[in-house]
């Protein structure tokens, strides 16, 4: 293989239809993001089938990745045109759960409507509220009964359902929703291959959706759990977080609005050298070639930030809106794949170091085979390495401990093939158990 690090692309409008899913998949897409914020269950399914089609047609383990909303804090109805909001400007912000007219208040305040539950309990003066991805800024001036009074610290034009973020604030609502549970339900019965979960605060979460995956579906309890970091009690449970998951989402598009956009990559830095110490799959994602959603091609500091990330030593980088709505989506992957083969040429000079990882929960047989395998790779003469592997596991420590070289994994399990189009380095094959390694191998 020419290419080490996977990528995620996000299944959308723009790139949903037979042929252009087969051009994404023959341009490098490893991995198929499902963002269930959006869509209905039938589009889920047909977008699943196609691409399990093109998976059997193209001989690729196209690995599907389920993304859970998690609870949507959202602006509720505003005039088709939005409102226009200037710095200074007095804006109450009063929580509905229904569309619908709002109460009158006295004076000029404008009325937001904000889909936000315990909105006025879990703020008070001086608190910042964000809305629109940190576009917009309010402070928060007094609280009146459900109603919140601010002030605009940074104004522009503020149009309906955009999403909301409030920095600290606890409100005391479950990260794992209905809507998910239904979702999740959905995706097991289609049997998605890895499930990511949103607004992750602590371990308890994780295990609170590993709970549901074992009660909908107990033949797929060892469905991989992605958590996605995006809030700062994350980071601040990072370590307890990655312990309890299968991976971690460096989700930087909330990360960066709810902390200061300056210390992201850092953060970024650090989950994802916790992730290799724990042998866990991290992707980086989020605004990686953002401006290809309209241009055909990235701005500098894009490329930049994707071949940082491939030498920071993340498993995977995603594309979002590139691929799911943008005008340029096979062009986005291909662009993708040309920066991170770039990047991994000089991954010896500047990349996150090889090594085995250092904090397993689990030593055994794997373990000690993955430490053998990585030293004999190192002789100038080993092309690569073929591990034989029922659960991926062994593929995935090879993979964590970097070799060099290409990781060729043979399973008889069709879960197991599927899943590993999210390791580094790894491509894998699906062959029959034979008794004989010189007999499986011969199935290759």
């Amino acid at each position: 293989m020419s290419r080490y690090a996977k990528i995620v692309a996000t299944i959308g409008p723009s790139c949903e239809d037979i042929d252009t899913l087969r051009k994404l998949i023959l341009a490098g897409v490893d991995v198929a993001r499902l963002n269930f914020s959006h869509g209905t269950h039938e589009e889920h399914a047909l977008r699943i089938e196609r691409i399990r089609q093109l998976s059997r047609e193209l001989h690729k383990p196209v690995t599907i990745l389920q993304d859970l909303q998690g609870p949507k804090l959202r602006v509720g109805t505003l005039p088709p045109d939005g409102i226009n909001l200037k710095i200074g400007q007095e804006v109450a912000l009063l929580p509905v759960d229904e569309e619908g007219d709002l109460p009158a208040l006295q004076g000029n305040e404008i009325q937001v409507p904000l889909h936000v539950p315990n909105l006025a309990r879990s703020v008070k003066a001086g608190n910042h509220i964000l809305l629109d991805d940190g576009q917009l800024e309010f402070e928060v001036v007094r609280v009146d009964g459900d109603a919140v009074h601010t002030h605009v610290l940074l104004g522009g034009l503020l149009k309906s359902h955009k999403g909301v973020n409030l920095p600290g604030a606890n409100l005391g609502i479950p990260g794992f929703t209905e809507k998910d549970r239904a979702d999740l339900e959905f995706g097991l019965s289609m049997g998605i291959d890895a499930v990511a979960i949103s607004f992750v605060r602590s371990a308890a979460d994780v295990e609170t959706v590993r709970a549901a995956v074992q009660s909908f579906a107990p033949q797929h309890a060892d469905t991989p759990i992605i958590a996605k970091m995006e809030l700062p009690e994350a980071i601040e449970n990072m370590h307890e977080i990655i312990h309890a998951a299968d991976g971690v989402m460096v989700a930087r598009g909330d990360l960066g609005v709810e902390m200061s956009p300056q210390a992201v990559p850092i953060i970024q830095k650090k989950i994802i050298d916790s992730a290799s110490r724990h042998a866990k799959v991290v992707i980086t994602a989020t605004q990686m070639l953002e401006s290809m959603v309209h241009n055909p091609r990235p701005t500098r500091a894009e490329a930049s930030d994707v071949a940082n990330a491939i030498l920071d030593g993340t498993d995977a980088v995603m594309l979002s809106g590139e691929t799911a709505s943008g005008k340029y989506p096979v062009e986005s992957v291909m662009m993708m794949d040309a920066i991170i083969c770039e990047a991994e040429k000089s991954f010896g000079d500047w990349g996150h170091p090889s090594g085995f990882p250092e904090e397993l929960e689990q030593q055994d047989d794997a373990t000690s085979m993955t430490s053998a395998a990585r030293a004999l790779a190192h002789d100038a003469n080993v092309a690569g390495i073929t591990v034989f592997t029922a659960s991926g596991r062994t593929a995935l420590l090879i993979s964590k401990s970097r070799p060099r070289v290409p990781i060729f994994a043979l399973t008889p399990e069709t879960r197991s093939y599927y899943r590993m189009g999210l390791y580094w380095g790894v491509s894998a094959y699906l062959v029959p158990f034979t008794p004989t390694v010189e007999s499986m191998l011969a199935r290759v």
